[in-house]
């Protein structure tokens, strides 16, 4: 089939056939469909949108286009999470644990960071040693012996989304809501899975800064995944504030750790994780009921098992054996730390979640291409939350950072994104609705 007689029927509205859309994915595949032609079949996904059936068709089509991972041999239930992304978000590196220690198995296979949002790879390759991008013998023992595996999309799986992702970024095209429901899940049915559980971040942080948004993002997500034989539900959560109080990648996998053993736990990232964890052991079978599914979330976390599970996954993949006992030993300091000081008192009223995440791409956290090399050791501490007092001079927040200038530049912009009044505001909803399959 010509590719150009494919994509001119897409622009023109028309609904494409499984063989169309199978024959033009093979052909981003293999090279034989032009970077320009995928960029316009991608623009007229994004005006003419996709039915039902051809975003399954899509999801389908890009998740054969390599390896599909088989865990038939395990001898528990293989579940996944995947977050659309945000600012001061490591749920992955304490959700992946808590559901492992439960009894089920959790094949997480991660992004990196990109633009003002982090990425759960990046954090995990703070950590010295850790293999985040194994072959898949070292990925497959990790996941028996430990339970969960949080690492890296290898080269093998679902390529055709590694290629047109790439064009998509640069065409204008990102916000198209089938094609980012086939680039997700098309992941996600390659890894394997049985079961999925979706986090839909909306807010300032967000990518999608509308509810509408994010549950439209939702429900595609959910029926195209069942429609594709993938067991799915999805939770819409809040992104109106970072989600721990932490941002970057060092500190956040030290917040991590503080959380799995008891050490701190930032209230909202505690509400979002235990939801997800329970919404995950419900749709892997483990538990007969949500209410159950966090009961059981619960008590594993507070037992330490989950914590012990990380340690184990952390070791299996090369990194320190007593990790989680001594992250302070191993994870990579900045040089300077620097306070921000409220100029005022009163009430943390807002915060511009956004520009808190690109305070942290200035320090050198993040990357504006896919290319750049990321510092793990700079990041933000100590961020106070919506409805936090505070007094005149009393800390904001940390930033950790390589020189005086660059923390200079960071506390402000983290200064003009905390907004500050006399009253203290409504706390919002960590998780705001859940979403399951019609």
């Amino acid at each position: 089939m010509l590719p150009q007689e494919i994509i001119r029927r897409k622009r023109d509205g028309q609904k494409l056939s499984v063989q169309e859309i199978t024959s033009l994915v093979s052909g981003v595949t293999d090279g034989t469909v032009s970077d320009g032609q995928v960029g316009a079949f991608a623009m007229a996904v994004f005006f003419n949108g996709m039915s039902r059936d051809e975003a399954v068709a899509l999801t389908l089509a890009m998740r054969d286009s390599g390896d599909v991972l088989d865990w038939s041999d395990l001898p528990g239930p293989v579940t996944d999470k995947h977050s659309t992304g945000g600012v001061g978000d490591n749920v992955s590196l304490m959700l992946a644990p808590i559901v492992a220690a439960c009894g089920a198995y959790v094949p997480m296979i991660s992004g990196r960071g990109l633009g003002h949002t982090g990425g759960t790879l990046d954090k995990m390759d703070s950590i010295p040693g850790y293999t985040s991008q194994p072959d898949i013998q070292l990925f497959r023992k990790a996941v028996l012996e430990t339970g969960c595996a949080i690492i890296g999309q290898t080269a093998d799986l679902a390529p055709a989304d590694r290629r047109l992702y790439a064009i998509r970024d640069v065409t204008g095209t990102v916000e198209s809501v089938p094609l980012i429901t086939a680039s997700i899940l098309s992941k996600k049915l390659a890894a394997g899975l049985q079961s999925l559980v979706l986090d839909v971040k909306v807010g300032n942080g967000a990518f999608m800064e509308k509810s509408r948004d994010a549950t439209a993002l939702a429900n595609s997500l959910v029926e195209i995944a069942n429609g594709a034989g993938l067991s799915a539900s999805a939770l819409v959560t809040g992104m109106n504030e970072p989600l721990a109080s932490a941002a970057g990648n060092a500190v956040e996998v030290r917040n991590a750790v503080d959380f799995l053993t008891g050490r701190f736990r930032d209230r909202r990232l505690e509400d979002v994780t235990l939801a997800l964890a329970a919404e995950m052991l419900q749709s892997a079978g483990i538990v007969s009921s949500n209410q159950d599914g966090m009961r059981r979330a619960s008590e594993t976390l507070a037992s330490g098992s989950a914590a012990a599970v990380f340690g184990r996954m952390v070791a299996v993949l090369g990194g320190p054996a007593d990790f989680v006992e001594k992250p302070e030993k191993y994870l990579p300091k900045a040089d300077t730390e620097f306070t921000v000081e409220a100029p005022g008192n009163g009430f943390v009223t807002g915060i511009a979640t956004r520009d808190i995440g690109l305070a942290v791409v200035g320090l050198g956290g993040g990357r504006t291409r896919p290319d750049d090399k990321i510092d793990h050791a700079v990041g933000i501490t100590r961020l106070l939350p919506i409805g936090a007092e505070v007094r005149t001079g009393e800390a904001l927040a940390l930033i950790h950072a390589r020189t005086v200038p660059d923390a200079e530049a960071a506390a402000s912009a983290v200064l003009s994104a905390y907004s500050i009044g006399a009253s203290k505001p409504g706390a919002d909803k960590a998780v705001i609705r859940r979403i399951l399959p019609r």
